[in-house]
């Protein structure tokens, strides 16, 4: 008897720029990225062949009015020319699947029903970066007191492609607090990841991408780490970091 693990997307969340938009998020469309096809085919061929070209990505969601401080309305209206770091998490479990793209907002387009609903519609566009599909080293948003070292994941295998990851700062309180990804090929001894380390946060809501060389190896075993030199109250966040699986290229 074969058992099934297929899921329901109860319990997702949605972060954008550091904000934590979930509870103001309806629904989520297109999650989708990938290479463009750049068709090669030859004149003796009777089917098309193709090559991947740019990669690309894009998050289309609905959201809820909600004209609170740091919620829905006054995050997504302002509708910054900068880059804006999505991130949607499959489940807010730690290792919880999560897709993450620097981006370009869109639109911010009403909608009023004739129930009386009002909702809006947005789309992100990739900048730079296509869509990753990484998974969670925080269940959901952590909260740090204190450096702490988080609980490492198991991604089964060492690879040696390099990668990247993603960290969304919902609130801070303190001094400095620097985040960092960690290895380990045993699940009990971790070191640093040469290159994983966000820039140190003296404020919130921030949101940064970081990376490392397609052949620098990340070993099986990861987790996130919080550090500091002077001190820090508290620190919300969520951390997704990528291990890359294909050799020879930059990402």
């Amino acid at each position: 008897m074969t058992t099934l693990s297929k899921q329901s997307g109860l319990g997702d969340a949605l972060y954008v720029g550091g904000y934590d938009l979930s509870g103001d998020t309806q629904s989520l469309g297109a999650i989708g990225g990938g290479p463009a096809t750049i068709d090669v085919t030859g004149i003796n061929k009777s089917a098309y062949e193709r090559i991947g070209g740019i990669r690309d990505g894009r998050i289309e969601w609905t959201s809820y009015f909600n004209p609170d401080t740091d919620k829905s309305h006054p995050v997504l209206s302002a509708l910054p020319t900068a880059d804006v770091h999505v991130l949607y998490c499959r489940g807010t479990a730690l290792g919880s699947p999560a897709a993450a793209m620097v981006s370009k907002q869109i639109n911010y387009d009403g909608n009023r029903g004739d129930d009386g609903a009002v909702t809006f519609s947005l789309q992100a566009q990739a900048n730079g970066y296509g869509l990753e599909w990484g998974s969670l080293l925080t269940a959901g948003t952590r909260t740090d007191t204190a450096a702490t070292n988080g609980t490492g994941i198991d991604t089964t295998e060492s690879l040696s492609f390099g990668g990247q990851a993603y960290l969304q700062v919902t609130e801070f309180t303190g001094t400095d607090v620097t985040v960092k990804i960690q290895d380990s090929a045993d699940n009990s001894s971790f070191s640093d990841v040469t290159g994983l380390s966000f820039t140190e946060i003296t404020a919130g809501p921030t949101s940064e991408r970081i990376s490392i060389s397609n052949t620098s190896t990340i070993r099986r075993y990861v987790r996130a780490v919080t550090t500091t030199s002077a001190g820090f109250t508290s620190l919300s966040f969520a951390v997704s970091v990528v291990k890359n699986t294909t050799e020879g290229v930059t990402f």
